[in-house]
């Protein structure tokens, strides 16, 4: 399924495949507790481990974890970024970076309020992460700055709902951002700019087509740069799904079904390159990203028995799958900061067309083909009143052009301005007027 005319990414090496294994990941890999009668930790558990995987962390416990992390550790910092339609607090923590050219890794967990296994796994790896002492880790932590919202909808959460408390899928709108959960994850993003982004979920099988304990894909977008899309590719192929294999999972690629027999790919149900999706905007915003699904629905009887010994799996598969991110990250960041410097810079060249649709396994149709793309859009002070708060969370800068302003595509912007402006791109913000005259 890759584009046409690319290699397809091998199968890793055992070497590779067993990356997990390094100083790092071995840090990170920290078990979960599989009774609360253990003998108390030095360090603070989540209410997840404290009931075994009973029960899920409460708002209140996360709150207290992370201000006990933010006391314990320098490294480790905790900012309020919005408040949702509820009141509740979008809290982002900052581990690490200590170097100025540090590489920058976001996770947002668990968008969708009953999805939580990635929430606990995001909020662990946050304690793991701050009174780790192996020098291993710290200096992974030196040179690499971790960004976690462990609530990504923290309404949805408290209501034990996939939207938010206005009823809106969160992860779709990171166009539109009509959410204020979208509008404070698109402010981190332009203002922290990552260069890796992890999307956390859960989803819901279809045995026998669709049943893996974990599923992970790349942004299919056709707008993302050549080389995002294949450091992307190359991260969940090279490293979260064979970790996931080594770490004792099944895995697959998220939204295919497969033939039980042959394992063969059979159509595919999800996992499209739209760009309001939180996998295909990281691309459109220059970032190496990932959606990664764990299987929410109880595998054996056991589980069926005992849905906490269920929610420690999806909670571990989640595990792998962000201890493999880790191992990435600093084993390619020269790759990795390669691809998105060249991304960011690539818009200033004004070259290529522009896609309104398509993906990188379905060619786009002929209308839906920008080539050449105008040169910018124009928009009247009335469209650009009602457009102007989001097209500066997405970073898009605009001039003066008499009554209204001028959009133009020569910025950094280039390949995600016309999805936001031109009347035909599916979740535009406003109808801007196409300039042809370049």
């Amino acid at each position: 399924m890759t584009r046409p005319g690319r290699t397809r990414a091998r199968r890793p090496s055992a070497g590779v495949r067993c990356l997990i294994l390094t100083a790092v990941a071995a840090a990170l890999a920290v078990a979960l507790v599989t009774a609360p009668s253990e003998a108390a930790h030095t360090t603070p558990r989540t209410g997840f481990e404290a009931a075994a995987g009973a029960r899920w962390t409460t708002p209140g416990e996360e709150r207290s974890l992370l201000a006990a992390a933010d006391r314990h550790s320098g490294r480790v910092g905790v900012d309020r970024i919005g408040t949702t339609g509820q009141g509740r607090p979008l809290r982002l923590v900052r581990i690490g970076g200590g170097r100025p050219a540090a590489l920058t890794v976001l996770l947002v967990c668990s968008q969708h309020g009953d999805e939580p296994a990635g929430r606990e796994a995001c909020l662990t790896t946050i304690r793991d992460l701050a009174y780790a002492t192996d020098p291993a880790t710290l200096a992974f932590l030196s040179r690499t700055e971790i960004l976690v919202l462990p609530t990504a909808n923290p309404d949805g959460l408290a209501a034990g709902t996939r939207g938010n408390a206005d009823g809106l899928d969160v992860n779709r709108d990171h166009i539109a951002l009509r959410t204020a959960e979208a509008r404070a994850l698109a402010a981190v993003i332009r203002d922290r700019t990552p260069e890796v982004i992890e999307d956390l979920h859960e989803y819901s099988a279809t045995p026998p087509y669709y049943d893996r304990d974990l599923y992970a894909l790349w942004p299919r977008n056709l707008n993302a740069d050549e080389r995002v899309h294949d450091a992307s590719e190359r991260l969940v192929e090279r490293y979260v799904r064979p970790a996931v294999l080594d770490a004792g999972f099944s895995s697959g690629r998220y939204g295919v079904w497969t033939d039980p027999l042959t394992g063969g790919p059979l159509k595919q149900t999800a996992g499209d390159g739209q760009e309001r999706i939180l996998r295909n905007t990281t691309a459109l915003k220059h970032a190496v990203g990932l959606l990664v699904e764990s299987r929410a629905d109880a595998l054996s009887e056991a589980e069926r028995a005992d849905p906490a010994v269920g929610r420690r799996r999806r909670v571990r598969s989640q595990r792998a799958a962000l201890t493999a991110l880790f191992s990435y990250a600093d084993e390619e960041r020269d790759r990795i900061r390669a691809a998105t410097e060249r991304s960011r810079a690539a818009g200033f060249a004004d070259r290529g067309p522009v896609f309104l649709g398509g993906a990188d396994n379905e060619a786009a149709g002929p209308e839906e083909i920008l080539d050449p793309p105008p040169c910018g859009y124009r928009l009247t002070a009335e469209r650009y009143a009602g457009a102007r708060d989001e097209l500066a969370l997405h970073g898009v800068t605009s001039r003066p052009d008499g009554d209204g302003v001028y959009v133009t595509l020569r910025q950094s912007a280039r390949r995600l301005i016309p999805l936001l402006l031109d009347r035909r791109a599916t979740y535009h913000l406003t109808n801007g007027q196409p300039d042809t005259a370049c």
